[in-house]
């Protein structure tokens, strides 16, 4: 219907479809640039969303100090022979943080263990989560069933342990783990409680979540001690730390910057003797990353980008070659009374067709090339529409502006001279 109502399009179309291949492979050029940024850019988008929500997950309002063990020499080996290694966080240093920020919304206190657990004849290895009942709003964690850990356990010292999904799922495949025991040496504990799956880190470096277990701290101190003991060939190490992490909680984002550089200073961190405990600032690593994800967002569309010029200049490649070869139609056609803007609309078709097709095209391989990457990698990509529009945008407007030239050259040429050319 186009082509009867405008005889120049009619004409461009019919020239591109009397050289097919190289019509083609013109669009190619085009093609491949077009989904080259839009999976790039969906690859891209799709790691930097993963890094900032497990980032975020961390809480944007919380800041996290970790006792780290220090580096240790040979004269320090010597001193710590006949009694425990101690470093790190201390409950004095809990007590310090309350008093110095008493608006906080919470201080969390944690101690973390690694322990043997059976049930029947099944067992586990895992990480043994001493803490607060605080701690399952401060991680924005869910009980699946049972229930969470209460002050009165905490004060009472009860031997009650909370379930992590995976944990529960290892020991307890076919039973309901509620009201069932637990036992990890001497110690036995009833379980009241099972996490929701969460699939997240307890801490920067930490175990997933879901693969730990909970219970009060101050049963974890009564039953497990400050000490830890490991025993291997020729060697017995011994260490002492209180608390594993200090998990504290502002109200709003505002106060979080501040607050780091207070607390940093109340515990003299980056300043100890032994340099035994690290701050972790969620929403420094956020900011740092969003930083870093629109940087590396800008290289991949920018190399994207340059694909999509390459294509550009094949259009005008083809389209000077194809000037050349049809210099005698031009003279004729001017000869028989086409004006100079008729030619120049007929190599615009041309060029435009060339672009919009290889566009077009680009944009459904790009659509698939995501897909693609997800099910081999188990990666997530994340398709933006405005990157789909922008990249059909810049492949048009790259045509455009690679086949004017092309276009004013054929429709300035002499009609003699053209009449004459072989």
């Amino acid at each position: 219907m186009a082509a009867k109502r405008f005889p120049t399009f009619r004409l461009g179309i019919k020239s591109l479809l009397l050289h097919k291949l190289r019509s083609f492979l013109t669009a190619l050029g085009l093609l491949f640039g077009v989904a080259a940024v839009i999976s790039m850019l969906a690859v891209g988008e799709g790691a930097s969303y993963e890094a900032l929500e497990q980032i975020k997950t961390l809480g944007p309002t919380n800041i996290m100090v970790r006792s780290q063990k220090p580096l240790v020499t040979e004269a320090t080996a010597k001193g710590h022979r006949r009694k425990a290694f101690a470093y790190g966080l201390l409950y004095q240093d809990l007590d310090r943080i309350n008093a110095m920020f008493p608006g906080a919304k919470h201080a969390v206190p944690v101690r973390e263990t690694q322990q043997n657990l059976r049930s029947g004849e099944l067992w586990s290895s895992s990480i043994v989560v001493g803490t607060t009942p605080e701690y399952l709003d401060v991680l924005s964690l869910r009980v699946d069933d049972g229930r969470w850990l209460s002050s009165v356990d905490v004060e009472s010292h009860e031997n009650v342990v909370v379930l992590g999904a995976a944990a529960a799922q290892v020991l307890f495949p076919l039973a309901n783990p509620i009201g069932a025991a637990l036992q990890s040496g001497e110690n036995r504990f009833t379980i009241v409680g099972v996490l929701q799956a969460m699939g997240r880190a307890a801490s920067p470096g930490g175990i997933p979540l879901d693969e730990c277990v909970f219970i009060p701290i101050s049963t974890s101190r009564a039953r497990f001690g400050d000490v830890v003991r490991k025993r291997s060939t020729g060697s017995d190490e011994r260490t002492r730390v209180e608390l594993t992490e200090i998990k504290l909680q502002l109200h709003t984002t505002e106060e979080v910057i501040p607050s780091s550089k207070l607390l940093a200073r109340t515990l003299h961190i980056g300043t100890r003797a032994q340099d035994d405990v690290k701050m972790i600032v969620p929403l420094e690593q956020l900011r740092q990353q969003e930083e870093t994800a629109r940087i590396f967002n800008m290289v991949l569309g920018s190399i994207a980008i340059i694909s999509l010029l390459v294509g550009g200049i094949g259009i005008m490649n083809v389209m000077l070659a194809t000037v050349t070869e049809r210099t005698r139609e031009i003279g004729v056609r001017r000869a028989l009374g086409a004006k100079k803007s008729h030619i120049v609309k007929q190599f615009l078709v041309e060029a435009v067709v060339l672009s919009g097709a290889g566009g077009a095209m680009g944009v459904l391989l790009g659509l698939i090339i995501p897909q693609i990457v997800t099910a081999l990698s188990d990666s997530l990509t994340i398709v933006r529409p405005i990157h789909v529009g922008v990249s059909f945008g810049v492949s048009a407007f790259v045509g455009v502006t690679f086949g004017l030239y092309p276009a004013w050259r054929a429709a300035n040429m002499d009609p003699v001279t053209a009449l004459r050319h072989e």
